[in-house]
């Protein structure tokens, strides 16, 4: 195995980032970490995960899909898109990592692939970075991601004073040969004292061992018809923080502007917690707060596993738990059903 000193790892950070865009986890002013591109002086921080998550690389916030302009009676079609250049991001946490493959499944398995996304994809190579010591708030151990051996197309540790590398695919086997002049061959000991000792702390989250085992797609309009969404729904403020800051969370609006004798199309987050989320012609399909509450969090648990394979939609980050301003979050609306009498789990209005 590959590692390098605490010491050097700026050094690291210089050499990579002066041949191709480097990002990486840097402290925010209000003293958070959020993903910033490296220049000198830039340090990596020692937050455990950014506010936002690392999705924002391949779905940004807001992106111009194509511009039309009227020449005479004619119209032409523009694409904005400029060619990408290779990046790096460094520092992903496992639950991230996991997020990436959740929206892979829809945008680059499904038909049609999204270019948009894919381009980005193709262009990036995620180094991930095993949580040397989780919050009170993670249980993404409950759906099988292992915090102490996140995937990506590098893993790293940070252990013993230093940052050990394991190259995962062939896109991190060029990032290696990038760093190869600053890293030095070791055994892997080190690593695994350090994963023995995350999976030490992870056993004793408290929400590690959340039951998941009745939330299945057999019992979909059980769930669907339970009391449990007018219950919980009634302090949601709609305010669509959950889904800003989840990994997951992958939906979107198009609008045209006019701009320059033109149109310009784009695209932006949307949140299945506002009141227009989807609205037609005719109406809006979710009238009530409890049904746009109950959308966001069977897609999650129950609608998304039915599509893909058992999967869920949830990566286990904890932000939802950290960020909303009423604390409502998942682990509430997981418990909530759990501990409702499966006999008489259904109730309240359709």
């Amino acid at each position: 195995m590959l590692s390098i000193s605490c010491e050097k790892i700026d050094s690291l950070f210089e050499l990579l980032g002066t041949k191709e865009e480097l990002y990486l986890p840097v402290d925010n002013k209000s003293g958070k970490a959020d993903f910033a591109k490296w220049e000198k002086g830039v340090k990596l921080s020692s937050a455990l995960k950014t506010v936002r998550s690392a999705k924002d690389f391949f779905f940004p916030k807001t992106e111009n899909l194509v511009n039309y302009k009227m020449n005479g009676q004619t119209v032409e079609i523009e694409d904005p898109r400029k060619d990408l250049q290779d990046f790096v991001i460094f520092g992903v946490r496992a639950c991230d990592a996991k997020g990436f493959d959740i929206i892979d499944e829809v945008y680059l398995k499904m038909t049609p692939v999204d270019s948009y996304y894919k381009n980005r994809r193709d262009h990036a190579t995620v180094v991930t970075l095993a949580c040397t010591d989780p919050a009170q708030t993670c249980f993404c151990s409950a759906y099988g991601l292992e915090a102490w051996n996140p995937a990506g197309d590098v893993t790293s540790w940070l252990a013993g004073g230093k940052f050990f590398f394991r190259a995962n695919t062939p896109k991190g086997e060029k990032f290696i040969e990038k760093a190869k002049s600053l890293l030095t061959e070791e055994n892997d000991s080190e690593v695994k004292k350090e994963e023995d000792s995350i999976k030490a702390k992870v056993e004793k989250l408290p929400f590690t061992h959340i039951d998941l085992s009745k939330w299945q797609g057999k019992d979909m309009m059980k769930i669907f018809n339970s009391k449990i969404w007018a219950d919980l729904s009634q302090t949601c403020l709609g305010c669509g923080t959950c889904t800003y800051i989840c990994p997951t969370c992958m939906c979107f609006d198009v609008r045209d502007f006019k701009s320059n004798g033109g149109i310009k199309q784009s695209r932006c987050w949307d949140s299945c917690m506002y009141s227009d989320f989807t609205q037609m012609a005719a109406a809006n399909p979710r009238l009530t707060q409890k049904e746009r509450f109950r959308q966001r969090f069977m897609h999650k648990l129950v609608y998304y596993p039915m599509a893909h394979n058992d999967v869920f939609s949830c990566v286990g980050c904890g932000r939802c738990l950290e960020s909303c301003p009423i604390h409502m979050n998942v682990v509430k609306v997981i418990k909530a059903y759990n501990e409702l009498p499966q006999d008489n789990a259904e109730g309240g209005a359709k």
